[in-house]
């Protein structure tokens, strides 16, 4: 019985191995696999994204900049360390930067649908700031102090969506010329006119009306990028010529807009913007700090200002293939970001130099870039904001040697004017016990807070491979300041109490790079 029963029992061991045998030879239907596939729709570089009809670019730049006598992207020696020329400033300041972009695609019954991304990931030494180096903890952002390995920060440029001819996000204004700030510079510190090219949050309507013709009107958010100061004067004029930023809240978005052709020749382009200008308290403590005096003290009344500017670009002139001329010329009232502008923020200027005055220390000349200006009725004066005047041009002619290198002359001049009641309030306030017959000024000291900014650089690129270029820039920086005269000045620290003769001052900077797109 056990020989029989072991017998059964194999057999059906061994019928079944050779059934599961013939089941795994069986052939099986494999999961199609799904290839990438080229999307020429939108030109080079787009593909679908598997499984959608949606397409994809992945893009940006890997850059890295190194600045002499300047500050980081080429920011010339115009403010704090660098304009005292003092044992705090670097003499030279590097970045390294890789821009990553990512554009999508998708077309619809109402046209396209775009998403576009741009994230940086950068690393930079301290460039210029009025803090100790040796005291991290003074210096008041993160992102202005990277002096130890593996620091760095991720900012992002642009992130915005478009959609049957809105776009909605954070992208370049409606105001914006094409080129923004850099007509053909390479630093992101060229004034003269309006830049948003790393983008403000906006919300925009384009419209395109056939042979090259087009408009846009927009909102754009101006508290980060498009506001200046706001100067209560009662709160003092400081030895630099600065007052005490006393803006209020933002209850309004800058109104921007553009008509613009853009044809085989070239461009024109007229934009118009719309900004208001609003102060907070008449009385305020240190530093513009409220106080609980501050909501029934009252408020200067809020006014509107704005900007206009003319931009043109001709193409196909007779000095080369690819070589163009672009210039644009910028008006402001209240609105001063559209003409002394950066990447960033908009500099004041204070800046020192040799003198051969008798009895001088050095020279100093600075200009305040403001809004407005105010003085509460309390304090003398009228209680109102008394806007600002501003105006520049700025252009590049852009010339090719040959398919490897190319070259760029540059410049740019700009005003800034005070009227007549608001030059009478703060020279009242910077001048204060600084009187002749105490020492304090000269017998020749007049004051005026109008000041002219000049630029003038020339920058050399050279392409040894196809997205690979090579730059060297050099650029010169004059500030041509109204005072006259001499003054006894305590600057800020380390620079001592002293005589300080009032001189226009000069700085020039070279910007070195190198860039990989990809």
């Amino acid at each position: 019985m056990t020989v029989h029963r072991n017998l059964i029992l194999g057999s059906a061991a061994g019928l079944l191995a050779i059934s599961g045998a013939h089941a795994a030879d069986l052939p099986v239907k494999a999961k199609a696999v799904e290839y990438v596939r080229i999307c020429s729709l939108y030109g080079a570089g787009f593909f679908y994204i598997p499984g959608t009809d949606t397409c994809l670019k992945l893009g940006g730049y890997l850059r890295v900049d190194t600045t002499f006598n300047g500050g980081a992207h080429g920011s010339p020696a115009w403010s704090g360390d660098l304009g005292q020329q003092d044992r705090y400033r670097n003499y030279f300041v590097g970045r390294s930067r890789m821009a990553l972009t990512v554009d999508t695609r998708t077309a619809t019954e109402y046209g396209v649908v775009r998403t576009f991304g741009q994230a940086d990931f950068q690393f930079q030494t301290q460039g210029n700031s009025t803090a100790n180096p040796a005291n991290a903890a003074a210096v008041p952002t993160a992102t202005a102090y990277f002096q130890n390995p593996g620091e760095g920060y991720v900012a992002v440029e642009y992130a915005f969506i478009q959609f049957a001819g809105f776009t909605f996000g954070k992208s370049s204004s409606a105001y914006s010329s094409p080129w923004n700030g850099s007509p053909g510079n390479i630093t992101s510190n060229l004034l003269g006119g309006e830049t948003t090219v790393t983008g403000v949050n906006n919300i925009q309507y384009t419209a395109q009306f056939g042979n090259g013709v087009s408009g846009s009107i927009g909102l754009d958010d101006p508290v980060v990028f498009n506001r200046t100061s706001v100067y209560n004067l009662a709160l003092g004029v400081g030895a630099g010529g600065t007052g005490t930023n006393a803006y209020a809240g933002v209850h309004a978005p800058d109104i921007v807009g553009n008509i613009r052709v853009d044809q085989a020749w070239g461009l024109f382009q007229i934009s118009a913007a719309a900004h208001e200008v609003s102060g907070s308290y008449n009385t305020l403590g240190a530093g513009a700090v409220p106080t609980n005096l501050s909501e029934i003290s009252g408020h200067p009344e809020t006014k509107w200002g704005g900007a206009v500017m003319a931009a043109l670009q001709i193409k196909n002139i007779p000095t080369g293939a690819g070589d163009d001329i672009k210039i644009d010329a910028s008006y402001a009232k209240g609105d001063t970001k559209m003409v002394i502008a950066t990447d960033a923020t908009s500099p004041s200027f204070v800046m020192f130099g040799g003198s051969g005055r008798l009895g001088a220390y050095q020279s100093v000349g600075f200009g305040a870039t403001t809004d407005a200006v105010y003085l509460p009725v309390f304090a003398g004066g009228d209680g109102s904001l008394h806007l600002t005047t501003s105006y520049g041009v700025r252009g590049a002619f852009n010339h090719n040697w040959d398919p490897y290198w190319s070259s760029s002359l540059f410049g740019s001049y700009s005003a800034v004017r005070y009227d007549g009641t608001a030059k009478a309030m703060a020279c009242a306030n910077y001048i204060g016990t600084r009187t002749v017959a105490n020492g304090g000024i000269s017998a020749d000291f007049s004051c005026n807070p109008d000041f002219n900014v000049s630029q003038l650089g020339v920058v050399t690129r050279w392409t040894p491979v196809k997205n690979l270029t090579f730059s060297a820039e050099v650029m010169w920086f004059n500030l041509d300041q109204k005072f006259t005269g001499a003054a006894l000045l305590t600057p800020t620290a380390p620079k001592p109490t002293a005589v300080y003769e009032f001189k226009d001052q000069n700085a020039v900077s070279l910007n070195v790079r190198v860039q990989r797109n990809f």
